[in-house]
């Protein structure tokens, strides 16, 4: 491996003393304030759940019920509870929060026989949809949905196997990366075709989500560089999708690959991709044409779920707060927060940004905020090569995702898994997984000695 940058690494560390010395009070609440007044000051198990603390009354109303929404299991119909009724015939999970468990990360299953809980695997087959999106797959759709209703088969179940990869650092550390790969055994509707694409995603945490929808569109394209031509390696560049309520294509900022443009079309997509719940905007069922049982089941009159409740679940999920960082003034989270700088880590995972003002929750408003993403799509490398397009992103790249509040994942997770397929088992082999455009970056942490590597990994668990 080539380590051209040496010179402007050696040095990172050698006044972190000096740095926490100076470093003022005002700078340390900058840093704490990830959410700006969506911050809250919460390292315990709930740290991802918690309301805007300046919420108005009336959306704390709106975010009791959307939580509500969020976190009860749905039923098959018909059944005595009205409003929960509607799920299936085939689903990935019973509730929200199924898979984003207290609104933070899903992980894939450990072992073979574990549930396939927390993720799923996206299909499609190459070319593009009318809008522009992936080609969903004959009898199955976009993606597997692994459990049904009572009568209804699932459409398969998915496996994944593990593959050990072992290396080094440049000072002979050993490490060892574990790669994934999948297989759909117990198919029920028919064979898959040849030329089948596949993409495993883990479910992302849902805070902050409001935040990010509100910074504004030209803040986010002034960060792109497709031809890259400042020259330094990273050539971000934006997602055009579908908006189903606009029916357009507009900037997509949720998702592993942004394939979504609003918290609120996220949120319907899911209902209907993952239990099956069918909205105003996504009316028809996932049932397959070859999938005769999965029609037949349909009984409940559309929508499963009408407008004023989704609305709830749309006030709930933008007005979900993002935790403070911890030990601002730490010696080690200044080292590591200056080691992130040097190593170029912030030019893809941006510090900063200020919200507008352009949507209907106040709260979100004109806030000052470190979510540490660009919402951009980057080139990964092939190591973390999906192969599957969605939309303008290619089967290489995937959306910066967000770092605030990475480091209480283990707390409110109970688990370490990180990446878009849950691979990493801690934010070192995250780290060590980055290639392509984030390669420069990677190599910048391997070649630091290992306390500096730890000071790096304490910024981010600080987070």
């Amino acid at each position: 491996m080539r380590f051209l940058i040496l010179p402007l690494l050696f040095s990172i560390f050698q006044s972190a003393g000096a740095a926490a010395e100076a470093f003022s009070e005002k700078n340390s609440k900058v840093l704490e304030k990830q959410g700006g007044s969506l911050t809250v000051f919460s390292s315990l198990a709930n740290a991802f759940a918690l309301p805007a603390p300046k919420a108005s009354h009336e959306h704390r109303k709106g975010f009791v019920v959307g939580n509500s929404l969020f976190n009860e299991n749905w039923v098959a119909s018909p059944a005595s509870v009205k409003t929960r009724q509607g799920l299936g015939p085939v689903f990935n999970s019973l509730s929200c929060s199924t898979c984003h468990f207290k609104d933070g990360r899903g992980a894939p299953p450990e072992k073979e026989s574990d549930p396939f809980v927390g993720i799923l695997l996206r299909l499609s087959i190459p070319g593009k949809s009318p809008q522009g999106g992936p080609v969903p797959v004959p009898n199955y759709g976009d993606q597997i949905q692994h459990r049904a209703i009572s009568g209804v088969s699932p459409e398969a179940t998915v496996v994944i196997q593990r593959t050990s990869l072992a290396g080094k650092y440049p000072d002979g550390t050993p490490y060892t990366l574990e790669k994934p790969s999948y297989r759909i055994q117990n198919l029920a509707y028919g064979s898959l075709p040849e030329n089948l694409l596949t993409s495993p995603r883990v479910a992302p945490g849902v805070y902050g989500m409001g935040l990010l929808e509100a910074i504004p569109e030209e803040a986010i394209l002034a960060k792109e560089d497709p031809s890259d031509k400042d020259g330094d390696g990273v050539s971000g560049r934006a997602n055009r999708v579908w908006s189903i309520a606009h029916q357009e294509a507009r900037l997509g900022r949720f998702g592993w690959k942004a394939n979504q443009p609003s918290v609120a079309q996220q949120n319907f997509s899911a209902f209907l991709g993952d239990m099956g719940i069918t909205s105003p905007l996504l009316t028809k069922q996932n049932c397959g044409e070859n999938q005769k049982k999965c029609l037949e089941a349909y009984k409940l009159n559309q929508p499963e779920i009408d407008g004023k409740l989704l609305k709830q679940v749309e006030i709930y999920t933008k007005l979900l707060a993002v935790p403070a960082a911890r030990e601002t003034t730490d010696s080690r989270f200044l080292a590591g927060l200056e080691g992130f700088r040097r190593a170029q880590c912030q030019s893809c995972h941006v510090e900063s940004y200020k919200t507008g003002n352009s949507d209907e929750l106040p709260e979100l408003h004109n806030q000052e905020i470190r979510p540490y993403t660009d919402l951009l799509l980057h080139d990964m490398g092939e190591p973390l090569a999906d192969g599957r397009p969605d939309f303008e992103a290619d089967g290489r790249e995937w959306r910066t995702p967000p770092l605030w509040g990475i480091g209480l994942v283990p707390v409110v997770n109970k688990h370490s898994r990180y990446l878009h397929d849950g691979r990493a088992r801690s934010l070192e082999e995250a780290i060590l997984w980055h290639d392509g455009e984030a390669r420069k970056s990677r190599d910048a942490f391997m070649i630091l000695p290992i306390a500096d590597r730890e000071a790096l990994l304490y910024f981010l668990k600080s987070l």
